[in-house]
Order: C-alpha cells, then structure tokens, then sequence
C-alpha cells in the first residue's frame, strides 16, 4: 500500500472517529450514559490475562488497535462536552 493510500484511509478514520464522537457528545445525558459505559468497558483490551497483551497472541494487534479507537472516541467525546461547557 503506498503511502498517499495510507494517509488517505487514515485521514478517512479521524473524519469518522470525530463524527461517532460528536454524535455521541449531542445525546442527552440519559441516553449518552450507556454509550460512554459501552465505550469505556472496551477501552481495555480483554484477553484474560492480568496484564492485556503482555503475552503475545493471535490477532494480539487488532485487539489492541480496537481498544485504541475505543479510548480515541471515549476521549473525543469528553473534549466536546468540555468544550461544549465553556459556552
């Protein structure tokens, strides 16, 4: 894959990564709860082990580049409600 591919799927991620936040951000506190909830439970790879991915296993990287995203929208979202507080 070149690298203009590469820049363009991951410039592609950010634009969905941001719109899932800023949908998540204009819920309504009742109804963005579970969301956050949801999002926070996998913001931590689970793999049974009591330190996830200190044991390299099959499709280790996938489950530890899902969990990253997890944490990039969790986090997004809390910078829009701050932002949304300064108002």
């Amino acid at each position: 894959m070149t690298d203009q591919a590469i820049a363009t799927i991951e410039a592609r991620l950010d634009a969905q990564r941001r719109l899932l936040a800023q949908l998540v951000a204009a819920l309504s506190p009742d109804a963005r709860r579970p969301v956050m909830d949801w999002l926070g439970q996998r913001e931590t790879m689970r793999d049974g082990q009591e330190d996830p991915g200190a044991v390299p296993t099959d499709n280790l990287g996938q489950g530890l580049a899902a969990a990253e995203e997890y944490q990039m929208i969790l986090r997004l979202v809390g910078d829009r409600l701050h932002e949304e507080s300064l108002r």
